[in-house]
Formats: C-alpha cells, structure tokens, sequence
C-alpha cells in the first residue's frame, strides 16, 4: 500500500545525518564496469579541476601503470610516499594512511577501493582507510569496479565464473555523496584491451579472459547502470522527504534472512541485500542457536562468525537467538517484528530425511500466515554436511564403546533370569541401557545402543535361543516397537542432555554477569572497580586484561594482569578503538595482527576507556565467548561510569559546599566588616572635617573609639586569617614546656579592655605543671574563649578561669550567662555557627570557637562545652603536659 505523505519522522533523522556529514569529510566514488574504462584517468581530471579552485589535493594512493596519459594529468600533484611493508621477502607497497592524517589535506585521492591491504597494515582493507580519512573530515576521490561489490559477488560469479576475492560492504557505495559512471562500450573497451591499453596483471591474465568477453562486459555494465540509478533514486527520494514534498512513498517492508553454519548462508544474505534495496527496506539476519549448536566444529563456528559478519557489513541487524525449534523461533521473531518477508535456503537434506525429521522451509509455510516465504536454492552442492543432520561423527569412539558394553551388561545381567519371566518383559531392560547411553554419551551412542539392543534380545532370549532365527512371528512387532521406541528414547534423551548443557553454560554467563555486575556495584572507589573488572574478565575468560581510561586529556593505562602483552602495537590498537567507538585487534578486520581484542567502554553519553583481552589460546575467541566479552565491556562500561560520576557529584558536593560557606562567611563578615569601618571612618572624618570645633577630651574620645574599633578589627582579620591556615594545614606548632599561668596572664591583658566590666577570677594550683604547647597559639584560644564569655554575659557578670591536672592539663572558662540549648551545643564549634540566642546579642563571624577547636585538636587534645547548673556555659580543653615536669 502506498501513502501520499511523507514519513513524519524522516525530518529530524535527515537532520541528525546532516549534522554528521557537515563533520564527515565527502566521498565521491568513479565507478566502472570493468578496469580500463578510465576510472584512474576521470578521477584525476577532477582532482585537477579542484586544483585550479585552489583546493589542496593529496594524491594518497593513485596507480598510473605508467601509462603516459594518465601520468600527464597526475604531474601536477603531491604525492605522499607509499608505506613499504616486508611479507615473506616480499616488499608490498601500501598507502600511508597516517601521513596522510598528519598531512590533513582537503582532497586525498585514493585509487582501488577495494584493495586489500597486506598484513601488519592497520586495518584489513583499503575500504576501511578511505573511512577514516572521511571521520577526520578529509574529501576523498576514490575507483571501484562493480563487481567489488558484496551483495552482487554471487551474481558477477554466474556471469564471468570467476568469484571476486576483493569486495567492499554495500554501505561504502551508499555512503557516496557522488557516483560517476565512467562507461565506455563493450566493444571500445575490448579494443583498448588488444592494443594493450588495459593493465591486467600477470597473475590473473587468465581470470581477465573471463572477464574480457563480450556478454559479460554487457551484463556488468547493465548492472552498473543499474546500481548507479538507483542510487540517484535514492538521492531524490532522500531529497523529496527531507523537503516534505508530496510523492508515492514506499510503505515499510521488513526482511528476515534466516542464517546457519552452511555456506548457502552467504548467498542468502546477498540475496536479502539486493532485495531489501530494491523494496527500500529494513532487514534482519537471524541465527537461531540451538541446543545442538554446542557441538558444532570450529570450522562451522567459523562460518557462523563470516556469516553475521557479511549481513553486518551489507548493512542487516544482525541478531542470535536462543531456540529449540529453527522454524518456531524464526515465526516468533518475525511476528513482533512485523517481519513481511522471510529468505530461507532450499533444503538440503534427502527427501527421506525430510519426510522423517519434516523441513524447515515447510515448517515456515504452514506458519507463516500472511509472511512471503522466499527460498533460495544454492548455485552448486554443497557437499559438506550440517553438524545438525549428522552429529554422530563427532562423537568418540569410546562413546561406541560404552554404548556395546551397556547392552552386552543388560544382556549378561537377564540371562540368569530368563527361565524365570517371559522374554517380552526383558525388553525394558534394553530401554533403560538406550537412555543411559542417550544420558551419558549422546544421540549416536543412543542409536548404537538401540539397534544392538534388537539383535542382542533377539540372540540371547527369543526362541530358539543363541541364533538370529525367530519361529514366532509376533517377536518381528516386539522388535520394531523396541527398535522405534529406543530410537525415539535416544532422541528425547539425547535432546534433554544437550538443553541441560546448553542450560548449564548459560547460567554459568548469567552467574558471572550476575557476580561480576554485583561487584561492580558493591563499591564507589575506582581503583577497586577497576580490579574487579580486571579479576572478573580474567577469570571468566582465562585470559589477560588490561584497561585504558581516558583522563586528563589524554588515554592512560590503569591496571593490567601481570602477563598481558603490553607493546607498543597494542598501545596503538587500544588509542585507536578509543579515537573511533569500534572493535579492534584479534578476530576483527582492524589491526587484526594485534596480540589482543580491544572493545571500547561506552556509555549512553561518551566513550570513557578501552578494555583489552588477550585470550590464551586463538581457538578462545568463540562467538559466544564474544557475546558474553561485548556484555563484559557494557557492565564495565556502567561501572566504571558510575564510579566517574559518584566522583563528580562528590566534587560538586564538596564544591556546593564551598559556595555555602563562602555565602555564609560573606554574609556573616560583611555587617561585622563593615560595623568597624564605619565606627573609624566617622571618627577620621570628625577629626579631619571639626577638628577646630572639638575639645581635647572629644577628640580623645573619638580616637579611642576608632582604635577600639581598630582592634576589632585586626581580631576578625586575624581570626579569619587563622582559620585559612587550620583548613590548609598550614599551622606549624612549636611545642615547648609553657606555664599555664603565664599564657592565661597574657591572654588577661590582651582583653583587658574588653573584659573592664566583668569580674574575672582565676584558680590554678600551685603545684600545676607545666604544659606541652605553643604558646601564643594558646594563647589565641584563651583570648578568643574569653571573648566569647565577654560578648554573650552581662556587664558586671563573673567569668571564672580554672586549670587542673590528671594524666592531662585541663583549663576550664566559665561565665554566667544565658548558655546554650542542649541541641546546639555540639555545633558551635563548627564554622560560621552562631546560636539564635546569641545572633541577637551580639555580632561575630562564628569562628572563635572553630579556631579553639582546630588549635586544641593540632595539640592532640580535646575541647568541649557544657551548660552549667545555675546558668552560663563552661568550655573546657585539654593539653599535653610536658615530659620533663613528670616525676
């Protein structure tokens, strides 16, 4: 069905991809049908186009073959010397990607596309190269041929019978900004190759013969036009909905591509490729893991790998599912996923084997319901057979063994009483040794052991005994149901052992992804989430780790396993996952030379590290065990993440926190500040302005007051000052053995003005020794408890100062005031707090007793207060006495 409108959503997504490319650098892709159309030589006519524009053009990689023509045009570019890699004694000329990057031109040229790199180079193909130039924002001219293309592989192999080694995934074409055809007839083209103006290398002169012929040429050209119009149809459709102009627009079609180990796969992936453009639709390639999978070779494992990886490559949503019935798993999928058409491979079984077992693509008919079914049929037989049809072969011969001795045991075990019982009931015997076999060794020991059980009951207890003769034809029943009933036990059986396996290795993920995530969660400090990703991978893939962090601008290794291959190759490897959000190293076609596997740590916001792993053994890297090794990387990721950011919100705290109390100490010192200055400014300002009008007593006074006031000030100064250097541990004490006399004396006539109207009575034994501590730091406490007793008592009130010593010198401060309540007193020795009570009655910034506290604690001592029984507050502390007065 169509509809008039354009999709509503098209807009923001056009405008998100729009955002990309203005930070992508463009493509522009010279297409051909077949080499020596002139691809090299169009390129290079439009790379001296944008010279004379002024553009700064690179030539990365360009292959003239010496031809005068094409070095003609060539003559005027910078060409950046070819990176020579050694392989075998061989001396291989490849582009420099990274001095290219350094160079960072405008335009690069970069001829043969499809090009595949040779080992050591960073990635695998050429392909992948000219993508990073594009993510660093560089323009690229590059050549292709059409039968490079993935999807078309099959089709270019029926036309030449030759099969391209060298491809590109789809997506590279559909990620061009520009496609020009470079075409040329058939038969012009077959005339430039006889006059020898063609290169064709040595090697492949009788591949190109194949090539060279008059009906293929026509049909790779066909094909060329073809995917070069439909990729201006593209364009203009892209166009027409970005712009909200009305047109026939395609309703949503969804294929599915059923996958399998069997290399037919490969045919129905390209298949679902070219359908899926032609219908402009989404697509998906499924692989149903069944129980049985457990058993699959490394050759199958292996298929299964290339297989998800072309559908990935050719632009599906690769998805593995878990399953016990193919054609069940696949109907399920399609139908929460408004699948309309579903590509299944003919089958291969025999038809005997069909009619027992049924057919998959049958299966899909019956059930598929409004779903088109597709079948493909494979170009050639395959002759290799699927694991699941024959997973017998795989099993070892001590599994036979097992399964003759368990019928000849049952057969010894009823021969003493076989006179006793019918024959018929030893049947059971028989079916009980089927699912031990079944159980214990699996489905071809199973059937082993049926189709011996029948001989043996039939040798040993069917009359006449001791031969293979039977005179009662009923037994010919007993035997088939034995026969048919075992069979089917071995099946059952066979099929519950291998979903116990199967159940059994995925609880042992889901226990490490269970204790691995618990852990992780379990702390807020990074270096121990980090030895816990570290402990988890190694041990669950007995592997060594190693994790990069990105921080202070730049990516650092953080913690490693002892053994973990550290080189600078791997270095790169890692750098390079972390620069591009993708795969790398072992297993994967970037850097694939690298000792280990490196995934990056992404969360939903950024990439934040690298995890690498290298596995002990090559044959480790699994599917599954990458599955689970992606899963690792998220729940690290998450972790790690969590713990970045605890850090933050604790620095935000901490930095809330100062703003607070910056706020606060602006606020408390800006009345106490600004009531000094005021006092002396009016004092200065009398004195300057009625100094002629004022008596030598007002003057007196005046100068009094703003020296009062001047002291006031210097106090608040010094006390702010002071509670600087107690929070950056800048106070360095200089203990020594001082008179707790002397430093209460002193500290009396600092205040002796302040304390002019209050009484002050001091009590200290004559026997008291003498104190370890730095004196005027003391002495500072005393004048600031003083004050404090002073500024919230009434005038004439008494302040009493005793001292006393037991294991300690304690010094006691107490007036008679109005205290404090209960509730505040463990608080007002903290910063900046100031009682409600004593808010109103006096001014103060709400650091005295704050510095009391940090100076008595830096002597190791204690400070406390307490109300008093008939009102008033005591503040008591505690100081060390000094070693050499201990007698």
């Amino acid at each position: 069905m169509k509809s008039l409108h354009p999709d509503p959503d098209a807009m923001p997504k056009s405008t998100q991809r729009e955002d990309e490319e203005r930070l992508r650098g463009k493509l522009k892709i010279f297409l051909g049908y077949a080499a020596g159309v002139g691809k090299t030589y169009a390129m290079l006519e439009a790379a001296q186009q944008r010279l004379e524009e002024g553009i700064d053009v690179l030539a990365g990689y360009v292959e003239t073959h010496g031809y005068f023509e094409t070095d003609l045009l060539a003559r005027d570019l910078v060409f950046i010397p070819r990176h020579m890699i050694q392989y075998h004694g061989i001396t291989l000329p490849e582009m420099n990607l990274d001095a290219i990057l350094k160079r960072l031109p405008q335009l690069a040229l970069v001829d043969e596309l499809a090009h595949s790199n040779s080992p050591g180079m960073r990635h695998t193909k050429r392909y992948q190269d000219v993508e990073e130039l594009l993510n660093a924002g560089i323009d690229v001219y590059t050549t292709l041929n059409i039968q490079n293309l993935e999807s078309l592989n099959d089709i270019v192999a029926q036309i030449t019978g030759v099969v391209v080694r060298e491809t590109i995934p789809d997506r590279i074409l559909d990620l061009a900004d520009q496609i020009v055809l470079v075409d040329l007839p058939p038969e012009e083209l077959l005339q430039r190759l006889r006059e020898g103006k063609v290169y064709i290398p040595e090697q492949a002169t009788q591949v190109t013969q194949k090539f060279f012929r008059q009906g293929s040429l026509t049909a790779l050209r066909e094909i060329a036009l073809r995917r070069t119009a439909r990729h201006v149809d593209e364009q203009m459709n892209a166009y027409m909905q970005q712009r909200a102009i009305s047109g026939p627009w395609a309703a949503g079609e969804r294929l599915l591509v059923s996958i399998s180990p069997n290399p037919l796969s490969q045919r129905l992936i390209r298949t679902a490729k070219r359908l899926a453009q032609e219908l402009d639709a989404e697509w998906y390639a499924v692989y149903i893991e069944t129980p049985a999978d457990t058993q699959l070779s490394a050759e199958d494992s292996a298929q299964i790998v290339n297989n998800l990886r072309l559908a990935e490559d050719l632009g599906a949503k690769v998805v593995t599912l878990p399953g016990d019935n193919i054609a069940e798993s696949l109907m399920q999928f399609a139908n929460t996923h408004n699948i309309t058409k579903i590509i299944v491979g003919k089958p291969l079984k025999p038809r005997w084997l069909e009619f027992l077992k049924g057919s998959i693509v049958d299966q899909l008919i019956r059930k598929g319901g409004n779903i088109d079914i597709y079948v493909i049929s494979s170009a050639a037989p395959v002759e290799r057979s699927s694991p699941l049809i024959h997973p017998v072969g795989r099993l070892h011969l001590g599994h036979y063994l097992a399964a003759v001795g368990l019928v000849g045991i049952t057969s010894l075990l009823g021969l003493p009483i076989a006179h006793f019982i019918s024959p018929i009931n030893l049947v059971m015997s028989y079916q009980l040794a089927v699912l031990i076999a079944a159980i214990r060794y699996g489905r071809g020991a199973a059937t082993l052991t049926a189709v011996l059980s029948v001989f043996a009951f039939n040798f040993f207890f069917v009359p006449p005994r001791w031969t293979f003769l039977v005179h009662d034809a009923g037994y010919i029943l007993t035997f088939a149901g034995l026969l048919i009933v075992g069979l089917v036990s071995a099946r059952l059986a066979a099929r519950v052992r291998e979903h116990a396996r199967v159940a059994e290795q995925r609880e042992l993920q889901a226990m490490a992804l269970y204790a691995f995530s618990r852990d992780l969660s379990a702390s807020v400090e990074l270096n121990v989430v980090l030895q816990g990703v570290l402990a988890h991978t190694s041990q669950t893939f007995d592997a060594d780790v190693a994790i990069w962090l990105y921080e202070h601008g730049t990516l650092e290794l953080r913690v490693m396993t002892d053994h973990y291959p550290l080189m600078t190759s791997e270095t790169i490897a890692a750098q390079w996952v972390y620069t591009h959000k993708q795969p790398a190293g072992h297993g994967t076609p970037t850097l694939p030379t690298a000792a280990g596997r490196y995934l990056p740590l992404k969360t939903a916001q950024s990439t934040i590290g690298v995890l690498g792993v290298h596995f002990q053994q090559a044959e480790d890297s699994t599917p599954e065990r990458n599955r689970l090794l992606e899963a690792f990387a998220s729940q690290a990721a998450l972790g790690i993440d969590a713990t970045l950011l605890a850090e933050k919100a604790q620095q935000t705290q901490l930095l809330h926190e100062a703003e607070k109390l910056q706020t606060a100490l602006l606020n408390s010192i800006s009345h106490d500040l600004r009531t000094p200055l005021v006092s002396i400014a009016g004092a200065l300002s009398s004195l300057r302005d009625q100094a002629s009008f004022l008596d030598e007593t007002a003057k007196s006074e005046l100068i009094e007051g703003a020296w009062e006031e001047t002291t006031r000030l210097n106090q608040l100064v010094g006390n702010l000052l002071d509670m600087t250097r107690l929070e950056a541990n800048a106070v360095s004490l200089r203990q020594s053995p001082s008179d707790v006399q002397e430093m209460i004396g002193v500290a009396l006539s600092h205040m002796k003005e302040r304390l002019r109207n209050h009484k002050v009575h001091v009590t200290i034994p004559s026997d008291l020794p003498l104190a370890s501590a730095d004196f005027v730091l003391i002495v500072q406490v005393m004048v600031n408890l003083l004050d404090n007793a002073a500024k919230y008592t009434p005038p004439g009130s008494l302040i009493e100062i005793q001292a006393s010593a037991n294991g300690f010198i304690t010094i006691a401060v107490m007036d008679h005031g109005s205290g404090v309540s209960p509730e505040e007193l463990p608080r007002i020795f903290d910063k900046f707090y100031r009682s409600e009570g004593a808010s109103q009655v006096a001014g103060g910034t709400g650091l005295g007793l704050s510095i009391c506290r940090g100076i008595i604690e830096a002597h190791k001592g204690y400070i406390w207060a307490e109300n008093r029984d008939g009102g008033g507050m005591i503040v008591r502390f505690t100081l060390p006495i000094a070693q050499h007065t201990i007698s």
